[in-house]
Formats: C-alpha cells, structure tokens, sequence
C-alpha cells in the first residue's frame, strides 16, 4: 500500500510539473490518504504481534 501511495505521489508531481493542477493534486490527496492507512496498517500490525493476512 506504500508502494502504491509512492506511485500516486510520482504521478501527482509530474502531473504537476506538466501543468495539470487538479489532476496532480487529486494524485497526491490519493497518495497522502493511502500513505496514511498504510501507516495505521502497519502500527496495528507491529501492535499485534501476529500476520494479518
């Protein structure tokens, strides 16, 4: 999911620099709330102990 929120954050900015405002800062809101998710994933994961698949 972090991967995925990278990718988002790499379109948004060149979406950016090329121009496209709205679309870039729709890519990057998507990126900072997959960013965040994955986060909380991840701390109710290490909190846990256990894989959660």
């Amino acid at each position: 999911m972090i991967g995925t929120a990278i990718t988002f954050f790499v379109i948004g900015l060149i979406a950016v620099a090329l121009g496209f405002g709205g679309v870039g800062g729709l890519a990057l809101n998507i990126g900072w709330v997959l960013l965040a998710i994955g986060v909380i994933l991840f701390i109710i994961n290490a909190i846990s102990g256990r894989r959660v698949v």
